[in-house]
């Protein structure tokens, strides 16, 4: 047995035994990327100065890892959806497009990594929060759990290359004053 489908089978299972549980997991899957970007832009408005370079470099590493990453995996290599293949508990409607890697990951851990990089504390907590919602996107039917993972590195990734390219100082070197000029 494939360890994607394993995981898959006994993380959606779940679905459809509790009302509280499903109400839950449709939350975090479709609705908790709402409030994570509210709280982003709290953090601008409680200290412009200090947060407008995270919410820059956020967006840069989500537009990297979004229009970069993603959208040149999914045009080279398409992967189906659980639900087309198989039998689920499907509790979110979504369209027949590739599932791999997860869109809401690779976006949700570039945003979480980033804010890691400025405010460890607060950053745990979104990284917290996007790993439940890739997970309630497993719940729900709409993901293999091998699309969240491979999301959530390139994820990660995404936002480290952006704060690594973003720390680069470029030297320009001033003409050396010992050095006459000929």
């Amino acid at each position: 047995m494939n360890i994607d489908f394993y995981f898959f089978s006994h993380i959606n299972n779940l679905a459809g035994k509790y009302f509280w549980l499903d109400v839950l997991a449709i939350f975090l899957a479709k609705y908790l990327a709402y409030f994570l970007v509210i709280a982003v832009f709290l953090f601008l408005l409680k200290n412009p100065k200090r947060y407008w370079s995270m919410l820059v470099k956020a967006l840069l590493a989500v537009v990297l890892a979004y229009f970069g990453f993603l959208k040149i995996i999914h045009w080279f290599w398409y992967s189906p959806r659980p639900f087309i293949e198989n039998p689920v508990n499907l509790l979110l409607f979504h369209s027949d497009t590739s599932s791999f890697p997860s869109g809401h990951a690779v976006c949700f851990f570039a945003l979480s990594s980033l804010i890691y990089f400025y405010n460890k504390k607060i950053g745990i907590i979104f990284l917290i929060f996007s790993f439940l919602m890739g997970l309630a996107r497993v719940f729900c039917g709409v993901h293999w759990p091998s699309d969240i993972l491979a999301g959530a590195v390139i994820g990660i990734f995404s936002a480290w290359l952006i704060k690594n390219i973003s720390n680069v100082k470029i030297q320009i070197s001033k003409p050396n004053a010992n050095v006459k000029n000929l």
